[in-house]
């Protein structure tokens, strides 16, 4: 790998940028330093936490703490939460005492919570305040770091929100006017133990860019904004992207996890799909003597139990999809089970005749399946009418079944419901064989 230039030359933010993934962290803070400082300090502002983590412990602790004070407290314990335990402290330590007391108060909350995404900085205001006075007092609290203005949070003594009101409205209302006179008493609020999946359901139905968390009593603990939200879904979307393909959530970019650690997110899982595979060769003995008399039906197993795979996947992926976009409650299960019994039996119909028909082209034109041709396909077509309403079925129904014990749905995998259907799949393919190759094959 090429070396960076000497001190005394600037390296580019595009440059950086460009190798930034392929860099160690000692290369990373090497280029980091060689950036002007305004680059810096955006660049800074656009990584990932574990990446600001690796930055701070990097370079010399003065400079640590500098950049650590240009966080806001949510951003700061997203850093803190991504090192490894022996180095929390030390960041800790990087931050003045306020912010070290909001960080830890985050920190009390889960990660996937109101309470963990907010960022206790917001824009406050008294009641009785005229707006001249609101304006100037505003004026003072910018320097402290908010998070936004856009909305200003008017609060009691006993800071219990009364109402809302935008920066707009409130530079376009008279200067005398109070600030309750203006106000927006009618608030969509989010308690601080909401799950950032209906938050993000919130965001999206209402396009506001914040809503205040709230406590039980009506306290203002903080705020989220769109671009929090936004983070801590694309993370979950990650995840579930990850668990859909048959492994567990990754919680680093691709190139800067190690070897081991890789091997075993993605061993563990592919091992417990190796054994339920298993079955598939357990059920296939059970019927070993049905394929001895008719070898031709093991020809068309590969066939059998990849379509009623595919079919389950499909319909896995998509009650995961409906489920997390707030589309499907569990309620609606008998739902989704009615419109999947109708989808599963036309698909089977279709892949039905596409067997059928090439079962009895292949023979027409090569001979290949002997004088019970048309009872092989008919077994066939039966068969795929069976396994891919079964398996839509299934795919369509695990999701619910998982979030009702409490898992993620997104643990349905097409990898694990492949593996569900393939073991019935056989099963369902040699009773269907037994009943119409009996007297003949069989």
């Amino acid at each position: 790998m090429e070396s960076f230039p000497d001190t005394e030359e600037r390296l580019t933010l595009e440059e950086l940028r460009e190798t930034w993934p392929v860099l160690s962290a000692e290369e990373r803070a090497e280029g980091f330093a060689l950036l002007d400082r305004n680059d810096a300090l955006d660049f800074f502002l656009t990584l990932s936490p574990a990446e600001k983590k690796q930055i701070l412990l990097a370079i010399p602790e003065h400079e640590g703490r500098l950049w650590m004070c240009l966080l806001p407290p949510d951003d700061a314990a997203d850093v803190i939460q991504a090192a490894p335990h022996q180095f929390r402290e030390k960041l800790f330590n990087f931050l003045d005492e306020k912010t070290r007391k909001e960080v830890h108060a985050l920190l009390s909350y889960h990660q996937d919570v109101a309470g963990g995404l907010m960022n206790p900085r917001f824009a406050r205001l008294r009641p009785d305040l005229t707006v001249d006075e609101a304006i100037r007092y505003l004026r003072l609290q910018a320097q402290d770091q908010l998070e936004n203005i856009y909305y200003i949070y008017v609060l009691d003594e006993m800071q219990h929100l009364l109402g809302v009101v935008s920066f707009r409205e409130l530079f376009k209302a008279p200067p005398e006017k109070q600030v309750r006179e203006i106000m927006e008493s009618d608030i969509i609020t989010v308690t601080e133990h909401q799950d950032q999946e209906e938050i993000s359901h919130l965001f999206s139905r209402h396009k506001f860019l914040a809503f205040p968390v709230v406590d039980a009593e009506r306290r203002l603990k903080g705020i989220i904004t769109a671009d929090d939200i936004l983070k801590a879904v694309q993370k979950e979307a990650t995840e579930d992207i990850q668990k859909l393909g048959g492994m567990e959530a990754i919680n680093f970019p691709y190139m800067q996890i190690s070897f081991f650690q890789m091997l075993k997110k993605r061993a563990v899982w592919l091992a417990a799909l190796f054994i339920g595979e298993t079955l598939t060769a357990s059920a296939m003995v059970h019927y070993e003597q049905e394929i001895a008399r008719a070898v031709v039906l093991a020809l068309f197993v590969p066939l059998i139990i990849s379509s009623g795979g595919n079919s389950g996947s499909q319909a896995a992926t998509l009650t995961i999809r409906a489920m997390a976009l707030g589309e499907i409650r569990l309620r609606d299960w008998w739902r989704v089970i009615y419109r999947e019994l109708g989808m599963g039996l036309g698909l089977g119909l279709i892949l039905a005749t596409i067997g059928f028909v090439r079962i009895i082209l292949w023979e027409n034109f090569f001979h290949l399946y002997g004088p019970h041709y048309f009872l092989i396909a008919s077994t066939v077509a039966l068969t795929l009418v069976g396994i891919v309403l079964w398996g839509t079925i299934a795919g369509s129904m695990l999701p619910f079944v998982l979030r009702r014990l409490g898992f993620d749905p997104a643990s349905a995998s097409a990898p694990f419901v492949a593996t569900l259907v393939d073991v019935s799949g056989i099963m369902i393919y040699f009773t269907v064989a037994a009943i119409l190759l009996r007297g003949t094959l069989l």
